[in-house]
């Protein structure tokens, strides 16, 4: 296994996704405003081949897809909006080359997880991936060697940065609780039980690693599996704050005392009728700490801040705000410790 880099720690990095249709546009935002994590942007607003799912088909192995009426849909060949996400994707990779040039922080790309894709994409003439013990396994194996793939090419095109991948996971808790609706919407899909979902979890987690990038993964819903996760064997959870309740406490509190990082999704993703202040925010991820049962070195330690979620349905300029309040935060937060760590001396 390769000798990862340690967490990034006490920083700011966005979700993913960005509004607009304007790749280079939102790469160069991202590159100025979150200098300490930059992340490959999704564009999800120029078509569904660009959105989180289309991209990450993009990379299967031999494994193809095309897009009916009804979404996404397992096919023998590849459909034109697959070929077109994936040669938006390649555009998008020679943009990050010109523009991130000597770039040589940390840098983060996002897929989708195995079972968010699972969840959203459908069989050959039947219901979808997640009902098909089969095929299920099948796109799980083929999105991990294909996650490899995309690493190596962004590591030839930014040799200088230390890679993260985040596996987006949103729809893990509805498939672990069978609340999945099938395509009637009449009924729910079977429960995945938590081995096979840890297994198809940890193929992700070893294939990113296998390559000498940081597993994280993502989650912006409620009830997130957070030892589930950590034992798939992804370094770090990033989550929406605003959706954890007391009774998990104990969990996250956990993950950190075994060094899992946590990344906290504290900004708004849309603009609030009255938006906080980077002030507010710091307080919010302190008290959150606190109740966590940590002292604020541990989170300068482990944790970065993020939006709430993905940044498509923002207007652009709440989306550069967001960020920045981020940075902020994040910045606040480290300072916070300095501080404290001066007045305690030696």
């Amino acid at each position: 296994m390769p000798n990862l880099p340690p967490l990034p720690s006490g920083v700011a990095t966005g979700v993913g996704s960005m509004p607009g249709t304007d790749f280079a546009e939102s790469l160069r935002i991202i590159l100025g405003e979150l200098p300490d994590v930059s992340h490959l942007p999704e564009i999800p607003g120029r078509s569904e081949s660009a959105s989180m799912t289309g991209r990450s088909l993009a990379l299967l192995v031999d494994l193809a897809a095309d897009l009916q009426s009804t979404g996404w849909r397992l096919s023998d060949a590849a459909g034109l909006d697959l070929r077109r996400a994936r040669s938006l994707l390649a555009q998008d990779l020679d943009a990050l080359e010109e523009h991130a040039r000597g770039y040589a922080g940390r840098f983060k790309v996002q897929v989708a997880g195995p079972w968010t894709l699972a969840a959203t994409v459908e069989r050959p003439r039947a219901d979808r991936v997640v009902a098909d013990r089969g095929a299920r396994r099948d796109l799980a194996q083929s999105l991990a060697e294909g996650t490899k793939g995309h690493v190596r090419d962004v590591q030839r095109r930014l040799p200088d940065a230390q890679l993260l991948v985040q596996v987006d996971e949103p729809a893990l808790p509805v498939v672990l609780a069978g609340e999945l609706p099938t395509a009637s919407g009449l009924h729910r899909h079977r429960s995945v039980d938590a081995p096979a979902a840890t297994e198809a979890l940890g193929w992700m987690a070893e294939a990113i690693t296998e390559v000498g990038a940081t597993p994280v993964v993502h989650c912006c819903a409620a009830d997130v599996p957070v030892r589930l996760l950590a034992d798939a064997g992804f370094r770090a959870l990033s989550v929406d704050a605003g959706l954890l309740r007391p009774d998990e406490y104990a969990d996250y509190a956990a993950a950190l005392d075994e060094g899992t990082g946590l990344w906290l999704g504290v900004v708004p993703a849309t603009e609030p009728a009255a938006a906080p202040t980077d002030a507010q925010l710091t307080a919010q991820v302190q008290r959150l700490v606190d109740d966590l049962g940590h002292d604020a070195e541990t989170f300068a330690r482990l944790g970065v801040i993020t939006p709430a979620c993905g940044l498509a349905g923002a207007d652009p300029v709440w989306a550069r705000e967001a960020l920045r309040l981020a940075r902020r935060v994040a910045r606040n937060l480290a300072g916070a410790v300095s501080v404290e760590n001066d007045r305690m001396g030696p």
